[in-house]
This record gives C-alpha cells, structure tokens and sequence, in this order.
C-alpha cells in the first residue's frame, strides 16, 4: 500500500490531460496479499479471508457485480483464465483506509493470474489494466496515482500526461528515511464516512473550469516538486511544514474532504499539541492521518489524540511495489 504527500487529484484524466499532473508517493510495509489455487473444473470461488466474504461463480457464465469482492471478479474477467481457480485474498489494512488498498489487491490479483496464464507483462502493463478494471470496467470515480504506486513500489514522483504516465524513482538516502520514520505518526481515525461523491465534485468542478478548484490543484502539482526536491536532500523538516500547506490548498479545493468529521477534529488538535503538518490519506472524511511531529512532541501528540478516539500504528518506508512468487509447498 501507499502513502501519497501531495499531488492527488491532479492525476484525474480530466485534469491532467489539459494540465498535467504529479504526484509524490511512496509504498509503506502494507500489503495486499492473493493466493491462487488452480483448479480442474471452471468454477471460480474467492474468499476474503480477513472480512468473511466469499463469491463463487462458473467461469463460462461469468461473475455477477453485486458488490462483493468486484475488484477481484473484474480483474479474472480481464486477465482471462482457461480453468477454474481459487482465490483467498486479505489486506492489512480497513476499506476505504486512504492507503490505495483497493489499487494494491487488484494489482495483487493481476500479478497473480498473469502469472499464473504466463504473460510477462511490464509494471506500466500492470498499472493501466489496474486502471482499466478499476475505473473503466467497475466506473469506480478516481484517479491514476495508486495503480502505479501501489505497482512499482518505493519513493516515485509519479507524472501524468495525456500521452503518458512517467514514474521516476527517486534515491532518497537511508539516513533520510529512518529521519522521516522518526517524524511521522501514522493516526486511523476509526471510522470512514459514506461515499458522499467528493471525487464527483471535484471532476464537475474541473469541467466548469472553476477557478477555486484549479488553482489549488495548480499549486498542488509546483509543490510535489518543491517537496521531492526537499527529500532528495533530506530536509525533513521542510517536506513537513510543507504538507500543511498542501493539505490546506486540498481543503480549499475540495472543502468537504473533512468538513465536521473526526479526522478535521484530530487534525487540529495534533496542530495544537506540536505535529507540524500532515494530511488525511485518500479520498477523504476517514481513513487515516499522516502528521509530521517533533520527536520531543510525539507523546503529547498521541496522549491528546487517543482522548479523541484516534489509533495510532507504527509503519515504514518500503522500496517493493507488486511482489509474485509461485509457492514450492502445498
């Protein structure tokens, strides 16, 4: 899975392709894990493993979308299969928890059946089939970043264009990142609102062409460069201040994200009590909080947020993106 510093929403088609867009993101020690089992008949059965569901269906009359494990159904019905299979899936992370984790099973799932038929397909391959099952296939309103994040793996700043998507590692020293380990506090806010169509409105509001939705998104973009330019020399300080400052060009772009939830209760305490900046994962209203904090401050800032209901988790830094293996033991 990832965390995204800045960038998001300027990797919607819509904006991109007039615009450009860009996007900083890095894959942390989160996984979506997918286990296939191939099998002698043409019956499909998928299992989540972690929330209970199971979906079975026979291959040649295909899947019903009924909202249970689609992301999984729509990848098999892209990639193809000759023979019936079985899939257990899980996640280390909630639904809707603003680490990519949908984009991070179904690049799992993919990486799994192209394997399994076979087919050597290349990272970018595997990031636009992603999109397509995702955002074509599913119509599941969204952007471009997580597919190839979750993908490749690693710190990347991540470009859009209409002609293309570039993703240029970058070498961010170790000292670096065991700095920014030490700084970052990684908050679930315990719960993750309705679906309340944000992604939606900030599409209608780029084909209006408002002003108050492109211009923080024009600001979002120059930021992703100042602040890859701010980790590549390992100022962590000032990538942290810089993610309030994006954070607060997100709000006035898309006033909703947070608006009366508990991840903008949580977000102004940890401000009050030393967390520097920071910024809520995803799509918005829930999911978890990335705040960069002083070290000297941490305790304060974790004692005050618990009060408030918020679960901290360690995490770190993780330079693998899609991972597939075939297993020599039953």
């Amino acid at each position: 899975m990832r965390i995204s510093f800045v960038g998001g929403g300027s990797d919607l088609p819509l904006y991109y392709e007039k615009h450009g867009g860009a996007v900083l993101s890095s894959t942390i020690n989160r996984f979506a894990y997918v286990t296939l089992y191939p099998r002698a008949d043409h019956d499909v059965t998928i299992r989540s493993v972690d929330l209970g569901y199971v979906a079975r269906y026979d291959l040649e009359r295909g899947p019903t979308y009924d909202g249970v494990l689609d992301l999984a159904k729509a990848a098999v019905q892209r990639i193809g299969v000759g023979r019936g299979i079985s899939m257990d899936i899980r996640s280390d992370a909630p639904p809707g928890s603003g680490l990519g984790g949908s984009s991070a099973l179904t690049a799992a799932v993919l990486g799994a059946l192209a394997t399994l038929n076979e087919k050597q397909l290349s990272p970018q391959e595997l990031a636009e089939l992603n999109y397509t099952v995702e955002r074509i296939d599913l119509s599941i309103a969204g952007g471009k970043q997580d597919q190839y994040a979750t993908t490749y793996g690693g710190f990347n700043l991540i470009e859009f264009t209409r002609d293309k998507v570039v993703v240029t590692p970058l070498r961010i020293e170790r000292e670096c990142l065991n700095d920014l380990e030490a700084h970052f506090l990684l908050c679930y806010t315990g719960r993750v609102r309705p679906d309340l169509g944000l992604v939606a409105k900030l599409v209608h509001a780029f084909e209006e062409g408002r002003p108050e939705a492109l211009e923080p998104m024009r600001q979002q973009v120059e930021l992703v460069y100042e602040m890859k330019d701010a980790l590549v020399v390992g100022d962590v300080e000032r990538l942290g201040l810089m993610l309030h400052e994006a954070y607060m060009q997100k709000k006035s772009a898309m006033p909703d994200i947070t608006a009366g939830t508990l991840a903008d209760e949580l977000y102004k305490t940890a401000r009050q009590h030393g967390a520097i900046g920071g910024k809520l994962l995803g799509g918005g209203g829930g999911g978890y909080l990335l705040l960069y904090c002083k070290t000297s401050r941490q305790q304060e800032v974790r004692q005050a947020l618990e009060r408030l209901g918020g679960q901290f988790t360690d995490f770190a830094f993780d330079s693998y993106g899609l991972q597939v293996w075939r297993s020599a033991a039953p």
